[in-house]
């Protein structure tokens, strides 16, 4: 079975790094995960307007308020099936600021609407369109699109002008023989408002079926993409 990135890239997934190919290639099929650990060089947070936006995202693990610059991090990509049968990947996200912090996300698939759809934070409210591209050095870029909310009856667009776009993009140092990721949420009336950037290593454990960790999974899964 392809993984999501294999599918969203078609053929260009070959121009990927080949550290990146393997880390971004498995599914659940695979029965692997990517675990990364290192240092974040900086974490940022934007003017002092955003705080309350980034408080109120620690309510659903989505973001944060803590900053710094090295700060312990560790990404956990683990593939499973969901309870709607779909193929998932996992970016939980921990960040050992003055106050650990997690920033979760669960990626899609979406046949529908032809992209990985992500749904963020412990509860997937949000549901984010991404773009996906190959940059020069052969790293995985990731730019996010249109956002909807998500809980019980309610659904809809989440306006642009209350929302973040995100851009990340991790690639393989040969030099320092390190990952290196940059993220950067901005917003077009508010600026900048919470990124992060630096480096680490990767081991790929095996999981047995049925293995994925607790801790892993979200509280609550979303059906609509």
């Amino acid at each position: 079975m392809p993984s999501i990135y294999q599918r969203a890239l078609g053929s260009d997934f070959e121009k990927l790094h080949p550290k990146i190919q393997e880390r971004f290639g498995f599914s659940s099929e695979d029965q692997i995960a990517s675990i990364g650990s290192g240092v974040m060089d900086e974490v940022w947070r934007g003017r002092f307007y955003t705080v309350p936006f980034l408080y109120l995202g620690t309510w659903r693990r989505i973001m944060f308020p803590e900053y710094g610059e090295d700060i312990p991090f560790t990404v956990e990509n683990y593939a499973y099936q969901d309870s709607f049968g779909r193929e998932t990947v996992t970016w939980v996200r921990t960040f050992d600021t003055s106050k650990r912090r997690r920033f979760d996300a669960y990626m899609i698939y979406s046949e529908s609407r032809g992209c990985i759809v992500d749904y963020l934070g412990s509860h997937q409210h949000l549901a984010v369109d991404l773009n996906v591209s190959v940059d020069e050095r052969g790293g995985l870029c990731i730019r996010s699109g249109g956002q909807r909310f998500y809980e019980g009856r309610i659904a809809f667009s989440f306006p642009l002008f209350l929302s973040g776009i995100a851009d990340v993009c991790e690639w393989y140092d040969d030099e320092a023989q390190k990952f290196r990721i940059q993220v950067e949420v901005t917003n077009p009336t508010w600026g900048r408002l919470f990124g992060y950037r630096g480096s680490f290593d990767v081991t790929c454990p095996k999981v047995e079926e049925g293995g994925i960790p607790d801790h892993i999974r979200p509280l609550r899964e979303e059906r609509r993409d």
